[in-house]
Order: structure tokens, then sequence, then C-alpha cells
């Protein structure tokens, strides 16, 4: 596909069914990304977000039993942990990451970070990488965004120099891919090539906007819907043996009748053959080596040009 500075973010070259290849020769890849941010604003986890009711039960009952319930059907998740959650949670961070599951970063403190200096966002991105490397003993290889329907970028709440930034810092994937249901490769530069992969992701399979609106008590949450989305989502690319990917959040997911509609889709899931359960690094990892960028992007110069009142 012909390039365009700030038009396009990759190739928009996506492979054909019959060019998708799995580990051990699995039909189709299958991932869990649970996000540990409580609810806020754009600014970022504040003091009293930690203090709600849903805040503690999503660090305390809520995730216990979807870890329960992940345990139970051999799941490893990814968990998406902002820097500030892991100062304060270390411990349960330690504990899922000695359980086998990935830690990604999720952000500073869940924040939108469009309107931060280039500076400004890179100080923000270091320390979360130090905070998290503190925690773990080890750096994260993963980021993921704030994801707002209403975003621009095809990519959750980033700006214009976040892709950059995380290729600057060594990170091996974005966590917040919009622009293909395949792991593509978000490029920041074409004269340089520079890019970075980026995996999948969604609105329509994330527990969040079928569970959390409208608010709560109105009686109109979608806990059928989010079922039929997942149910939909996985047998169609099941069929053609792509990638599913479902994000989930233990404030939300993690009460019985929920975590209920969660097991039914988890029993659907079990019953088709040659699924790969795979964290997101895992994911990134196998694609990185069987597609690499350097074979597999596919970057010509822009046939476009822009003219005086061109909205591109």
């Amino acid at each position: 596909m012909p390039w365009k500075e700030r038009y396009t973010i990759s190739d928009e070259r996506t492979l054909l069914d019959s060019d998708v290849r799995w580990p051990d020769g699995k039909r189709c890849c299958f991932r869990v990304v649970v996000d540990l941010a409580p609810a806020s604003g754009p600014d970022g986890i504040a003091s009293q977000d930690l203090t709600t009711p849903d805040a503690y039960f999503g660090m305390h009952g809520g995730l216990r039993e979807l870890c329960a319930t992940l345990k139970r059907y051999g799941i490893k998740a990814t968990f998406a942990v902002p820097a500030v959650i892991a100062e304060i949670h270390g411990d349960t961070v330690r504990r899922l990451s000695d359980e086998g599951h990935e830690i990604a970063a999720h952000g500073f403190k869940h924040e939108d970070v469009s309107t931060l200096s280039r500076d400004e966002e890179r100080a923000r991105l270091e320390r979360t990488t130090a905070i998290l490397a503190k925690v773990l003993g080890t750096r994260p290889t993963g980021w993921f965004s704030l994801p707002r329907q209403s975003d621009k970028f095809a990519g959750g709440a980033v700006s214009p120099n976040t892709i950059d930034l995380l290729v600057e810092a060594g990170y091996d994937y974005f966590g917040n891919g919009l622009a293909d249901d395949l792991p593509h490769y978000w490029v920041c530069d074409f004269a340089g090539r520079r890019n970075i992969l980026a995996l999948p992701y969604y609105y329509h399979f994330d527990d969040q906007f079928f569970l959390l609106f409208p608010k709560k008590g109105t009686g109109l949450e979608n806990p059928d819907s989010l079922f039929r989305n997942w149910k939909a989502e996985l047998d169609a690319q099941y069929k053609r043996g792509r990638q599913f990917s479902m994000v989930l959040h233990p404030h939300a997911i993690g009460w019985p009748n929920r975590l209920h509609v969660l097991e039914q889709f988890l029993d659907h899931a079990r019953g088709l053959p040659e699924l790969w359960y795979a964290t997101s690094e895992e994911c990134a990892r196998h694609w990185l080596k069987t597609f690499p960028a350097a074979t597999h992007l596919k970057l010509e110069p822009s046939i476009w040009r822009d003219y005086p009142g061109s909205l591109s």
C-alpha cells in the first residue's frame, strides 16, 4: 500500500488465511487480556479512584475469582498494569507473574497521553518501565493504552509520539491495534522503517463496554450480548485460522453472574480442538519470528499529494 505520513499506520496488507501459521500446527490463537486499571478519568488514576467499592472489589474478590476461573481452564493471561497500581499492589502483581501470567505496561496511571509533550510522555514511559521492572525483576515487553471509542488513531488514546517512543524504549509490541484482526506492524517513520508490532484489539470483545455502560443500577447491562460477541468472533476466527482476543476487568467480570457467562464461553472454546492459548508476549514473539517486518512489511512511496484545503 502506498504510504502517506499521518494518514495510515502500516502498509494495510493483511495475510491470507492460508498464509497464517501458529505454533505446532495450531488452528487459531486465543488471547486473554486482563486490565487491572480501575475506572478513572482522562487524567488517569487519582487517589479517589482507588478507594471506591468497585476498585476494592476489582483488586480483591473480583480478581481472586477471575484468577481461579482462568486456572480451572488452564489459561495464562496478559495482565495490563498501570505503574501506579504496580507500586500500590506490588505483592499482587508479583503473585500474578509467579503464577505464569504475563505482566504488560498499561501507562503510568492509565491516562490519556494525547495532549502531553513528547518529553513529558517519554518521562512517564520511562518511569512506568522502571517501576514495573523494579516490582517484577524484569522489564515488560508489551504496552497497552487507554482504549476509547472516539479515538482518532487506530489504537486507543495515543499521541503522535507514542509509537516512536515505544520503539525507542525497546518495547516488542503495542496491545491496542485496531487496524487488522491479525498482528500487524505500526510504522512511525517511513524513511527509517521504524515500526512496532501491534496486536489486535476491538471494543466489541472488551467487557467494560457491555458491563459498565450504562451506569450501574439501570438494569441495562448486556452480559448476554457480550457472550454472543465473543462466541461469534471466536467461531469466525477459528474457522479462518486467525486470532481471537478478549479483554476483561476484574471489577466488572468478577461478579458470580458474569463469571458464569465467561465460564460458558470458555466451555465453548474448550470444545474447539487445536486452539493455541497464548499470552500477548508469546503471540508477539511468534509473529516477530515467523512474519518479521523486514520481509513482511511492504512500504511504497506515496502517490497522493495534498492540495490547499485538503482534509488528508
